[in-house]
């Protein structure tokens, strides 16, 4: 089997919970090769844990090295389309953590740019990976058997399980002129979808959208395909919360997120027919092999019969690397690409685009979680 030599450009929360402990796991597909960070602290840190990691002084630095063959650009969502125009001009293979992009302008740019490439470019939607939803997708309805689908992210953010679990890393050193200057080119970005003066609870929730729900939402295309339109979309608690229904001609899907500090996470896909309902139930992907599971429901001659797949201990993280390194070797090309990922961002405008119609008819703002406008 053919080790893939790795380069790793941000070395945050989801490298050192997630990537590094899965690429040194699968040693015999990958091999930790170079190392950047615009923290010391966390270069100093994964340097001192993986030994054949070379640290480099820069991004493009590590982009353009010889000895680097993949880049798993992890970085701040801001940088992702520089470094990722700089791999593709380095012909390297590139696995891009969510959301490939903030923008669509982005992600044209970046497909216009290499509309053929040759080397392999694969978006980080692990949710698509996991075991219990690549079984459903041999479970589900016939399309136009579904009647209603129900999705929903009832959750706490990552660090309320990491710190309770792992010694995760959050530097301090980092130049603030470097975090002020990241900040300003991210809301730049933001803006240029929720508009210039959008007020800050629809900035946060299309954070929240790139976020949390591009998992869901990419899931939800990648079981049922395009939806036609957004019908409606709502944001509540200052923009913490999202509620959105697509439709899908004959049946609809009812999206809700609800982002809290409770410490729970609650996350799940729910699709039905007449006489059939599928349910796929996700845990926190922040601990590494806690199981997901399969509810497959069917009516019977003596009431609903219900079989259950799992719990699945299957990493979807570790699935995901293992397609990675598949589509490397095959010369094939992943579902989650970059043009996948364009689809999602898409539908997000569109869901700003629904909040914005919704508040225009109210003729009010929407109150934040503190009473105030």
């Amino acid at each position: 089997m053919a080790v893939i030599r790795v380069g790793l450009v941000g070395l945050g929360e989801v490298a050192q919970s997630i990537h590094l402990p899965v690429l040194s796991d699968q040693r015999d597909r990958w091999a930790i090769a170079g190392i950047y960070d615009v923290s010391p602290s966390l270069v100093a840190l994964c340097r001192s844990k993986y030994a054949t990691a070379k640290a480099f002084d820069s991004a493009e630095a590590l982009i353009n090295s010889p000895d680097i063959d993949a880049v798993f650009i992890l970085s701040s969502d801001d940088t992702h389309s520089r470094f990722v125009r700089a791999a593709i001009k380095a012909n390297k293979h590139i696995l891009l953590e969510k959301p490939a992009c903030l923008t669509v302008r982005e992600i044209d740019e970046l497909l216009a740019l290499a509309p053929n490439y040759a080397k392999t470019l694969f978006v980080g939607y692990m949710r698509r990976y996991a075991p219990a939803y690549l079984a459903a997708k041999e479970e589900l309805p016939d399309f136009a058997d579904i009647t209603h689908v129900r999705i929903f992210d009832l959750i706490s953010e990552g660090r309320h399980f990491l710190k309770k679990s792992q010694n995760v890393l959050y530097p301090t050193d980092i130049d603030p002129a470097l975090l002020a200057r990241g900040a300003k080119e991210r809301d730049a970005l933001i803006r240029e979808v929720v508009g210039v003066d959008a007020p800050a609870d629809l900035v946060r929730a299309y954070r929240g959208l790139t976020a949390l729900s591009s998992h869901h939402i990419s899931a939800m295309r990648g079981l049922l395909g395009e939806p036609t339109r957004v019908l409606a979309a709502h944001r509540t608690n200052g923009g913490a919360n999202t509620s959105v229904t697509f439709d899908y001609g004959h049946f609809a899907a009812c999206y809700d997120a609800v982002v809290d500090d409770l410490g729970l996470f609650d996350a799940m896909i729910e699709v039905r027919s007449n006489t059939r309902r599928l349910r796929i139930i996700y845990d926190t992907p922040y601990i590494r092999s806690l199981p997901t599971r399969l509810e497959v429901t069917e009516s019977g001659t003596a009431g609903p019969v219900t079989r259950t797949f799992g719990p699945l201990y299957g990493d979807a993280f570790s699935n995901e690397l293992e397609t990675f390194h598949r589509h490397i070797t095959d010369g094939t090309r992943p579902e989650t690409d970059l043009a996948d990922s364009r689809r999602d961002l898409a539908l997000m405008a569109e869901i700003i685009d629904r909040m914005k119609e919704i508040a225009g008819r109210s003729g009010r703002p929407p109150i934040s979680r503190n009473g105030d406008r």
